[in-house]
């Protein structure tokens, strides 16, 4: 569906993206991942037609784009801050794509309406000035207006980033809901590691302009292929070489003390496991304890290794700071570098 081939972007001196390769296929929701700076809405906006890449080409559909302007790539865009039109109300906002392709006014009406049905807008909404919708309904009517042009693909560069958590976390089942509905190409731009994990089909995990890992989500996390991947997906435990090496001791294999070590905090069990058979028991002294409602996060000191686990909140009394604790490790679920 789409290709990135051999892709170079410059400003100046300055290579933002030095030569990227990306594969997008059609239909799935494909997240562009990775901190401020390193490259994620240079690639899109480049995908968009709004950056000229200084070398390489973009293909969509298998044909050169590159050289195609924004409105002959058919691609909707809905960016960060939503660029809605203060002056206009949520229909006009939304109609305004077609009003420049000088849609006729009773299909412009009836092309509206489908998709304000569709992203959840009311007949009365449509009316109202867009300052007097809240900032999810907001996005929604950034959506509408770049869907309403019936793309091939849509381009969301952090829509997300300017709501609260709780407001954040409702949005994105609706939008990738509405995604899977459209079965629309999406491609989305995010630092936010919560958001790439649950809503993406595909990741590409971005660091100076270079693409670390592409994969699933489960396979970002749990197979990172680099230590950057690995150290910015989720919280995670650094181990000591003395932990590693006490591992090691007591029969894991295919460790080496030598190499950084990390585990994930949902890895480290406070009592043995079901598979207990393939874990091997640290002991350590409890630094910490934070409650956070359902589960509590432990800090516990091991061999150098400050060791954080997550144990659910089930009545047991919690384990007091100073008090000795016995961890339980499998050493397979170990990613090293």
């Amino acid at each position: 569906m789409i290709t990135f081939d051999n892709i170079e972007v410059s400003f100046g001196d300055h290579k933002a993206i030095p030569d990227l390769n990306l594969e997008i296929r059609e239909g799935e929701f494909f997240t562009l991942l990775g901190p401020s700076g390193c490259g994620k809405t240079t690639a899109l906006r480049t995908l968009a037609g709004f950056i000229e890449p200084s070398r390489g080409e973009i293909y969509i559909d298998g044909k050169p784009a590159t050289k195609l302007p924004s409105e002959k790539r058919r691609v909707g865009m809905v960016f960060q801050n939503y660029a809605l039109f203060p002056s206009m109300n949520v229909g006009e906002n939304i109609a305004f794509g077609l009003s420049v392709k000088k849609t006729k006014k009773e299909d412009t009406r009836r092309l509206v309406a489908e998709i304000a049905d569709q992203v959840e807008l009311t007949a009365d909404q449509l009316e109202k000035n867009v300052s007097e919708l809240s900032g999810g309904q907001q996005q929604r009517v950034a959506i509408a207006r770049a869907l309403v042009l019936k793309p091939r693909i849509l381009l969301l560069d952090e829509p997300l980033s300017n709501l609260d958590a709780k407001l954040r976390v409702q949005l994105r089942e609706q939008l990738k809901n509405l995604q899977s509905d459209l079965g629309i190409t999406t491609v989305y731009v995010t630092h936010d590691q919560e958001e790439a994990l649950t809503m993406s089909d595909r990741i590409a995990v971005f660091n100076r302009g270079v693409v670390e890992q592409v994969g699933t989500p489960a396979e970002i996390y749990d197979r990172s292929a680099t230590e950057f991947v690995c150290t910015f997906i989720g919280a995670i435990n650094t181990l000591s070489q003395d932990t590693v090496q006490h591992l090691i001791n007591n029969g894991a294999v295919g460790l080496d003390a030598t190499s950084s070590s990390y585990l994930r905090l949902e890895k480290v069990f406070l009592h043995p496991p079901r598979n207990a058979d393939r874990t091997i028991r640290l002991d350590g002294v409890v630094a910490e304890r934070s409650y956070h409602g359902a589960y509590s996060s432990y800090v516990i000191n091991n061999n150098g290794s400050r060791l954080r686990a997550m144990v659910t909140e089930n009545g047991e009394p919690p384990l007091a700071e100073g008090s000795t604790a016995s961890l339980y490790v499998d050493p397979s679920s170990i990613l090293q570098y």
